[in-house]
């Protein structure tokens, strides 16, 4: 099996993972991070989200950021029909456009991507340079958010960011200890590399689960964007990949990403018309 292959479905798998952890994150989002930690279900949420981020770390070392990034947007697609499934309906008209749009958008964009992207590790300054922007962002991001009557999609937008700056640094972690083996955990930058793994994760669970707060669509979809643009970004400016340089490429990648965008819009608008419900047995 193929690199491309390989990282494709793993990403496939850490969609499906994280879906089902974002259902039962929604359907808690009216509680407070205190009042989740004592819910038995929500640390379930957690604990695949921890499953799935060992899967995506996995999938950095087959493929760039800037590849396996946008196909995190499967999981706002896969969350349709769990949603649809554990509601007892069937998948809406205006879903299944979504998921279509969806679906051809990401083909679109994978297929570029996967062209040119390869794996690299950040170096000490621009790890730092990373770091110091986005804590910046994240942090104004996420106190907008927390405004009287502010939107949802004000944290949504600083988790997903948070996200990617979580892949961006594992990528690095994976990329060195391919290089130079376990000795690469006693380096000083190893283990702040760590650290900010750590915080940025921690951050970006707690930001997204407050987004959740008002209904899972928006955000969710907000996040899934976020992410993988952010990644893109990260990827190209500092991890030196290459995402198709001729005008015929970029052409071709706004119009898919385009079309993904709208695809996104419509899940949004159509988990927003059937709210997750408040409540869950925990």
């Amino acid at each position: 099996m193929s690199d491309l292959a390989i990282t494709i479905v793993l990403c496939v798998a850490v969609s499906i993972i994280y879906a089902i952890a974002a259902l039962i994150q929604a359907r808690l989002g009216h509680l407070s991070v205190r009042e989740l930690t004592r819910v038995p279900v929500w640390w379930v949420a957690q604990l695949l989200n921890a499953g799935g981020a060992a899967l995506h770390v996995v999938s950095l070392g087959f493929g760039p950021l800037s590849l396996i990034q946008p196909l995190g947007v499967l999981t706002l697609v896969i969350a349709v029909p769990f949603a649809a499934a554990g509601a007892k309906r069937r998948v809406t008209g205006l879903e299944l456009s979504g998921m279509a749009c969806t679906v051809v958008g990401l083909a679109g964009l994978t297929m570029i991507i996967a062209t040119a992207g390869r794996s690299e590790a950040l170096s000490s300054v621009e790890l730092t340079v990373l770091l110091a922007a986005a804590t910046a962002i994240v942090t104004v991001l996420g106190l907008r958010g927390r405004r009287p009557d502010a939107s949802t999609v004000w944290e949504a937008a600083a988790g997903g960011l948070a996200f990617a700056v979580c892949s961006a640094l594992c990528q690095t972690a994976v990329v060195n200890f391919g290089a130079s083996g376990p000795a690469f955990l006693l380096w000083p930058v190893t283990i702040f590399t760590i650290l900010a793994i750590a915080a940025f994760a921690i951050s970006a669970t707690v930001l997204t689960q407050r987004s959740y707060r008002n209904g899972l669509g928006a955000p969710l979809a907000v996040t899934n964007l976020v992410n993988p643009v952010s990644a893109t970004l990260i990827g190209v400016v500092f991890l030196n990949e290459d995402i198709g340089a001729s005008p015929i490429a970029l052409t071709l990648a706004a119009a898919f990403g385009i079309v993904a965008a709208f695809g996104v819009t419509q899940l949004a608008r159509a988990r927003e018309a059937d709210p997750v419900p408040a409540t869950v047995e925990g």
